[in-house]
């Protein structure tokens, strides 16, 4: 009897391939609110006499959809898409390279720690860690342009090329396609938080299995973003102020480091603002890892089985060369000597 095949591995850049296609399509569909929190966490509260000026206070949005309404009413539905390519080319590269950089990370760790068992929280925590160190360093110049596009009116707007050249030649020179690095591996417990409590909690939900139904994959995706969006969100709205136009206030003076940007916003707008952008931060975080964790583990199952497909197909072909060098053996001519 042969011998029962094992379930097709699709190594790490298969789940990077997935991983990422789940990403694209589920920030596509909720674009307009990662611009809209992006514009709430840059803007300064104005002060009382700029109240008083019906430009400066026309200038703010006060929340969500009133932002979603101004932007739609002035600039069409269009400008809600504003620098959408840039952003779903970075959400591309940073989750092709988190996946495969977790993917590796994971299989190091069992073959040299000889773990028979699933990883604790810590150790989770930590290797979604280092994966998404090792992503930010190869990503994060897609982020800062995205950044730039998203908080630059209409009539400044321009494209990836024409914003990664004003970025260049700005105060920091080409470094300054890495504004906001440290603040960014900081930022690297978001992800593992996410993908940690969302290891976690597939295990204790639902043991021993290998496929969640996408419902299931939603729930488990949207539970774990929210988590980890309320505990990092004082550094998310640092890490965007750094890597945006400095405020008027500033007078074109950019900030040198998430600190600043956090002492900057609690001395002119209070501790609560190191929070602005919550709401459509966590709605879209919610939705986002949800979809992205629904499509992810779809797509990793076409995978598995297109490989498996690939795989059948070889032995096939394998088996005919066989039969047909056996055949030619036996309709040999004998040479007489």
């Amino acid at each position: 009897m042969a011998a029962q095949s094992k379930p097709a591995p699709i190594g790490p850049w298969g789940k990077a391939t997935a991983g990422a296609a789940g990403a694209v399509l589920a920030n596509a569909l909720v674009y307009p609110l990662d611009l809209v929190k992006t514009k709430l966490q840059v803007q300064v509260k104005p002060t009382n006499a700029e109240q008083t000026d019906s430009k400066a206070a026309e200038a703010h949005y006060k929340g969500t959809w009133d932002a979603i309404s101004r932007i739609a009413s002035a600039e069409g539905v269009a400008g809600l898409y504003a620098g959408m390519s840039g952003s779903l080319l970075g959400v591309a590269s940073t989750n092709f390279a988190y996946f495969y950089w977790y993917s590796i990370v994971r299989t190091v760790y069992f073959k040299y720690a000889k773990a028979t068992s699933q990883p604790s929280t810590v150790v989770e925590l930590s290797l979604g860690a280092v994966a998404g160190a090792l992503a930010q360093l190869f990503t994060i110049p897609v982020a800062v342009i995205t950044t730039r596009q998203q908080t630059q009116s209409k009539e400044e707007r321009k494209g990836i090329i024409d914003t990664a050249r004003e970025v260049i030649e700005g105060e920091d020179g080409i470094s300054g396609l890495w504004r906001g690095l440290k603040a960014s591996l900081v930022l690297v417990v978001n992800p593992s938080i996410t993908y940690g409590a969302y290891e976690r909690l597939k295990d204790v939900l639902f043991p021993g299995k290998k496929n969640l139904s996408p419902l299931e994959a939603f729930a488990l995706g949207a539970m774990s973003k929210a988590l980890a969006t309320i505990v990092t969100q004082p550094l998310i709205v640092a890490k965007v102020g750094l890597q945006s136009k400095p405020p008027p206030v500033r007078q074109g003076k950019p900030f040198k480091s998430f600190v600043e940007v956090m002492q900057f916003i609690i001395a002119n707008e209070g501790p609560l603002s190191l929070f602005k952008g919550i709401g459509p931060q966590i709605l879209k975080g919610l939705l986002v890892q949800g979809i992205l964790m629904m499509t992810k583990e779809r797509v990793e199952l076409m995978f598995i089985l297109f490989v498996r497909y690939l795989q059948v197909m070889r032995s096939r072909r394998v088996g005919k060369a066989g039969d047909l060098a056996a055949a030619a053996k036996l309709v040999a001519p004998v040479t007489v000597k």
